[in-house]
């Protein structure tokens, strides 16, 4: 402790030595302090006066500094502002741009605008909440497009479906005129029909087509100036438009999945038909017509469109279409009895096909179509005929056609061709041998030929063929419908003896012609009749069976007549002795025989096959009327329910007998050799002779011999007769 004390003792003495020793200094310090002391209030005063008048004089430095410093946060703001508004202006233009255009329905551009705004625009002022809601706005304006697209292809489909029917009907016609020129050309070229032979008709075919050829000159030169075409008729912008919305959004396939659907829903409605379309020949032009006017906008959207309607799905379409046209037409067709409407149908029909094949469909099963229509066209003119003679064979009065004069001759053979050099050396007044009906039924075949004719133009067959299809239409009319005709009329009650013997001559003149018939189809259709293929007309069989079947039907009559004579006998089987005289219904039935055979006998007989043709029907009715007397004769003597009969009344049938036998050999008609007539009642004779002189003992001993006197008496009939 005394150490430290000792140790403090030494640093305090230094303490104050060192405090001594700078004392003076210190104290001069102060002095010089003191001195500044008052040298610092001076300056302190002289600074705070600076000071004070420094910041009055700076405030309105300072007051401009801040609104230098406040101006150019402003300017520094506005440069951000342009710079950002330089960025979004193009935003909002672009996106006032699309409002515009979707006002204006100019969606293909609207979608282009968008994808300009998503890809280049909107990425750069992504931040900004408009830019947002425009990002956002933009899927719904995509949806809106498609909606509002596909509301006008709706809208365009609808369109199409109603105007369809105008659509095909313009490019039939334009169809039709492409081709008129040309097939007036080539009637012009081809008319003569018959020229040789029947110049009359000819002069006036000639002038009709003339007339017909400068029509077609003028309609040509009326419609050269309105060729219109579907684009003419319809806006196609909505199904392209439509189309380029859908490729850009994407969704083309879907597009195209559509359109093809709903076009193939208005196909099944275009091929429905109307259930009374078959009534007239309107209902098929508008059916037609609206089928053409699908195809042809699907022809147009193909040509036009890629990838929406391929050449695939159009001939799909088409062929499903084409089974169902024919189908349809098959089905109708057979409701039309009218053969001018049948006749209509084909030229539509062939306009149809031509229209679809100039905008390359396939036609060919509708050519074969039309081969079985013609089939039926030919049904109905066979019909039309049918009735067209019937009249005419109503109206006939079945006597020879009387001709006062030169001029009225020529008139019957201009229109039958009729040659006969002996009549042609007769005076007139005259009479040709066949009946008015002869030449009106050979005006109406030709008719019929022209009509077959009317069918097989335009249908792309040879003249060949055309005359194939003629001479079996033809065909058909002679052995089918005249003949039957002509059987009916043979077969009616009215029709007496005089009339059928008219019709067998009518028959061979009409058989005739039939040559005629066939020059006649070799000169319409150019083909000659020595061509290997060429078919020849089965008239002659048609005419030869006529005939038969109004001999026949003149056999029957006289047979029926007799009948009638036979059955108002009245003869009294149990009389003593006879009258002395023939009996009242015989002699009435005698005289009717022989005016009858007279008409046979009165017969023109111009040339030699006209009375060969009557004198073998005569001589085959007298033989037949004369053998079906003998049989009903002896049928009234064997009768089961006359039980006796008496001498007497043998005697009175004797004597009618011997009536008959003078009837026969007095040769009313001509040609017959020697009694070969007589011989029709010698069973009677010589049964009559056996009981009138008893002389059974010869016939007993005679019988079974070729020398017999009794020869044709059957013992049967001898022993019935006996008992009675």
């Amino acid at each position: 402790m005394e150490k430290l004390d000792a140790c403090i003792r030494n640093h305090d003495r230094e303490i104050e030595k060192m405090c001594n020793f700078h004392h003076q200094g210190f104290v001069d310090a102060i002095t010089e302090l003191l001195k500044v002391r008052a040298d610092a209030e001076k300056l302190k005063v002289q600074v705070t006066d600076t000071n004070r008048r420094l910041q009055d004089a700076g405030k309105e430095v300072i007051a401009q500094t801040e609104e230098i410093i406040r101006c150019r946060v402003q300017q520094r703001n506005i440069t951000t502002v342009v710079e950002k508004l330089q960025l979004c202006l193009p935003v909002l233009e672009m996106y006032s741009k699309l409002k515009e255009q979707m006002s204006v329905k100019r969606y293909y551009s609207a979608l282009k605008t968008m994808e300009q705004l998503e890809n280049l625009y909107l990425p750069r002022v992504s931040q900004y909440r408009f830019c947002q809601i425009m990002i956002e706005n933009l899927p719904k304006l995509r949806e809106e497009i498609k909606e509002i697209s596909m509301s006008d292809l709706k809208d365009f489909l609808e369109s199409i479906r109603k105007h369809s029917d105008r659509i095909g009907e313009t490019a039939m016609k334009q169809a039709q005129q492409q081709k008129t020129f040309s097939t007036a050309l080539q009637k012009q070229n081809n008319v003569n029909y018959g020229r040789n032979m029947h110049l009359g008709r000819n002069r006036i075919l000639d002038s009709k087509n003339e007339i017909t050829l400068k029509r077609t000159f003028e309609d040509e030169d009326e419609h050269e100036e309105e060729v219109l075409t579907a684009q003419d008729l319809v806006d196609f912008s909505p199904v392209y438009r439509c189309l380029h919305i859908y490729s850009v959004l994407g969704d083309g396939e879907i597009f195209e999945n559509y359109y093809r659907k709903q076009r193939r829903k208005q196909a099944r409605l275009v091929l429905q038909p109307q259930s009374s379309m078959h009534e007239t020949v309107e209902g098929y032009r508008r059916y037609f017509s609206q089928i053409v006017g699908f195809f042809v906008v699907e022809d147009h959207i193909l040509h036009v469109t890629q990838g929406l309607v391929t050449r695939t799905y159009t001939d799909e379409l088409w062929n499903m279409a084409l089974s169902k046209i024919i189908a349809v037409l098959r089905t109708h067709s057979s409701y039309c009895s009218d053969p001018d409407l049948v006749l209509e149908l084909k030229n539509l029909i062939v306009v149809f096909a031509d229209t679809l094949q100039g905008y390359g469909f396939p036609v060919n099963r509708l050519f074969d179509l039309l081969f079985e229509i013609r089939d039926q066209y030919n049904e109905t003119l066979l019909k039309k005929w049918s009735g067209l003679f019937r009249d005419i064979f109503e109206a006939d009065n079945y006597s020879p056609i009387p001709v006062a004069n030169e001029e009225e001759y020529r008139i019957v053979i201009s229109k039958f061709p009729f040659q006969d050099p002996e009549l042609d050396k007769q005076s007139f007044p005259k009479k040709l041998p066949m009946s008015q009906s002869v030449p009106q039924i050979y005006m109406q075949v030709k008719e019929f030929i022209y009509a077959s004719l009317k069918f097989s133009e335009s249908l792309h067959r040879s003249s060949t063929e055309i005359d194939d299809m003629l001479r079996k239409s033809t065909n058909l009319l002679l052995t089918r419908t005249l003949s039957s005709c002509l059987q009916n009329l043979i077969k009616k009650p009215h029709i007496g003896l005089t009339e059928l013997v008219q019709i067998i001559i009518n028959t061979t003149h009409l058989e005739q012609a039939c040559k005629y018939l066939e020059d006649f189809i070799s000169n319409i259709t150019n083909i000659s009749q020595l061509t290997v293929h060429t078919a020849r007309l089965y008239g002659l069989s048609t005419f030869k069976d006529a005939r038969h079947a109004a001999e026949g039907e003149i056999y029957t009559k006289l047979n029926q007549k007799i009948d009638e004579f036979i059955q108002i006998a009245d003869y009294d089987w149990t009389m003593s002795e006879s009258d002395g005289r023939a009996s009242g219904y015989l002699m009435d039935l005698i005289n009717f025989l022989r005016s009858t055979f007279q008409v046979f006998t009165h017969l023109p007989h111009n040339n030699n096959d006209h009375a060969a043709m009557s004198g073998k029907v005569a001589q085959t009715a007298c033989m037949s009327a004369c053998q079906h007397l003998s049989m009903s004769l002896m049928q009234m003597l064997l009768d089961s329910e006359l039980k006796q009969i008496s001498m007497g009344a043998i005697q009175q049938f004797n004597l009618d007998v011997i009536q008959c036998e003078l009837f026969a050999s007095s040769e009313p008609v001509p040609g017959f050799q020697g009694d070969t007539l007589q011989l029709a009642f010698i069973d009677l004779r010589q049964l009559l002779d056996l009981f009138m002189v008893w002389d059974w003992s010869t016939y007993l001993a005679d019988y079974g011999q070729a020398t017999s006197k009794y020869l044709r008496v059957n013992p049967s009939t001898a022993l019935t007769l006996l008992e009675k």
